[in-house]
């Protein structure tokens, strides 16, 4: 359901980066998390424990923008 580029959201609708990768086993169902595209060579991991509200179009996170940053 998730496709690349998709923006990705912080809880409060800031604009945090885009789906660069969706990590998982589409064979399975498994979900477990994706690479957010910070900027054109930033990219962060992001568990699929802080994915919220994914909707067409877009993907909300539970954790700030900030706290994104500090992810690996």
């Amino acid at each position: 359901m998730i496709e690349l580029g998709w923006p990705v959201f912080d809880p409060d609708g800031a604009a945090v980066g885009t789906v660069a990768e969706v990590r998982g086993d589409e064979n399975e169902d498994i979900f477990d998390g994706l690479i957010v595209a910070l900027s054109a060579l930033d990219r962060k991991y992001v568990p699929s424990e802080v994915v919220g509200p994914i909707t067409v179009g877009g993907i909300e996170l539970t954790i700030s923008a900030a706290q994104v940053a500090e992810l690996s």
